[in-house]
């Protein structure tokens, strides 16, 4: 068992906090947060062990949870590799792309492994179809959710975006070429609600779409592919993927048949994968535990996490010109 302690003790924190106490495979060692009343509450409340300084904790373990604000992950992610920790960042991977590109050259030159929290890979229902989505042409996605004033500190781009892009990253097989986008600011000092149009050089675009102002919370993605329709709900964990083939001589008498205008025939048909439900938060801590057991390449990369942060930065550049 790797021994894991957590930076960070708000809302995602304890999150963290209670499944590491549960898993397997980690041992919880404590946790670290300038708050001194809130680190004192949730010692109590847990029974966690409180650490009163990052380094005492750093020191104390195998693996460093960064779970606190982005502006403090560089510095945290800096202190645990010069210590030979390998760390888990929760998304985004820092608060700059500079910072991101410093962390995967000081984890390079330490050797540790790095992993950063974009959940949604671990959504059993993105895990369900991931594998049918090959070469999507078009792409949109909606992630709408009704106003918290937690992590309004940081453009809706890098709260709520951030998970669309990284997922889209991981399916298109190809560089960005050209992003337009644009935000408003209606609540917060930085955008609330922002539109993307990303295209990459093999033609595929994708139309993203978040909200932290919503009336009601949404979490959808439809892929587009030639022969295919493929959507996932990450809210409420369910996934379709509808296919189409050419149409058989004789159809039956359920095959739905479509004629196009040049007499082409074809069947449309389901193939909806089963969804195994999961705790994603635990499945990408674990992951990252067998990566360090089995010397093997993390799901979420560090250079995953900087290309989504990247491309997140490009499109907050939109909205200031």
């Amino acid at each position: 068992m790797l021994k894991v302690g957590v930076l960070g003790a708000g809302h995602l924190g304890k999150i963290h906090l209670r499944l590491l106490n549960q898993s397997e495979k980690y041992e919880l060692v404590g946790f670290y947060d300038p708050n001194t009343d809130n680190a004192e509450k949730v010692a109590q409340e847990f029974g966690y062990q409180k650490f009163d300084s990052i380094t005492a904790l750093i020191q104390a373990v195998d693996v460093v949870d960064i779970v606190t604000p982005t502006l403090s992950h560089f510095d945290c992610a800096k202190e645990a590799i010069e210590n030979g920790k390998h760390i888990f960042l929760e998304k985004p991977i820092a608060n700059t792309v500079d910072e991101a590109r410093e962390i995967i050259a000081l984890a390079a030159k330490h050797q540790v492994k790095g992993q950063v929290g974009h959940v949604e890979r671990f959504n059993p229902a993105f895990k369900a179809v991931k594998d049918k989505i090959e070469n999507p042409m078009f792409i949109e996605t909606h992630r709408l959710a009704e106003f918290n004033p937690r992590g309004t500190d940081v453009p809706v781009v890098l709260d709520l975006m951030i998970h669309d892009i990284d997922a889209i990253l991981s399916v298109v097989q190809s560089k960005v070429k050209n992003i337009s986008a644009s935000g408003v600011s209606v609540i917060s000092d930085s955008p609330d609600i922002a539109n993307a149009r990303i295209e990459f050089e093999n033609g595929c675009v994708a139309n993203v779409t978040s909200s932290r102002i919503s009336m009601k919370s949404m979490r959808k993605a439809r892929f587009f592919q030639k022969d295919a329709y493929i959507s996932v709900d990450y809210l409420d964990k369910i996934c379709e993927v509808v296919k189409m083939k050419d149409a058989p001589e004789v159809p039956g008498d359920f095959d739905m048949i479509l004629q196009n205008a040049e007499g082409v025939k074809k069947q449309i048909y389901y193939d909806n994968p089963s969804v195994e439900q999961n705790n994603a938060i635990l499945d990408e801590l674990e992951t990252f535990a067998d990566a360090i057991n089995n010397n093997t390449t993390p799901i979420v990369t560090l250079e995953d996490g900087t290309e989504a942060l990247r491309v997140a930065h490009q499109i907050i550049d939109c909205f200031k010109k």
